[in-house]
């Protein structure tokens, strides 16, 4: 019953700024930890970032300096802010949430990085 509902995504040029969203909603009684995955073409998933609801953070080496993550747990939301974006960061971006022992994903929403 629990869905991911993610937004934010779209067109930028290289060194511009989005924020994407992911809320949660349903029969949600804790959140252990939410975070971002993506996967461009011909790469593997990878985590981007990832906060707990006790707000311990982690981010792929790749986005270290330029995205942040954070979240408002009475909203059961997470966001990520990406600044200084870049070409290589083009990709569909799935928020994944841990809840209750089971894992879920959004929808996805896709983020384009203009040269």
């Amino acid at each position: 019953q629990v869905q991911l509902v993610e937004s934010g995504g779209g067109l930028v040029q290289a060194g511009g700024s989005l924020r994407l969203s992911c809320a949660a909603s349903g029969s949600i009684f804790s959140i252990n930890v939410m975070g971002w995955y993506r996967q461009a073409p011909g790469k593997q998933r990878e985590l981007v970032a990832a906060i707990t609801s006790g707000g311990t953070t982690t981010y792929a080496d790749s986005v270290k300096g330029r995205f942040t993550i954070s979240n408002d747990n009475a909203k059961n939301t997470v966001y990520l802010q990406m600044n200084s974006l870049q070409p290589e960061d083009t990709s569909v971006y799935n928020c994944n949430a841990a809840i209750m022992g089971y894992n879920y994903w959004g929808q996805g929403t896709q983020v384009t990085v203009s040269s």
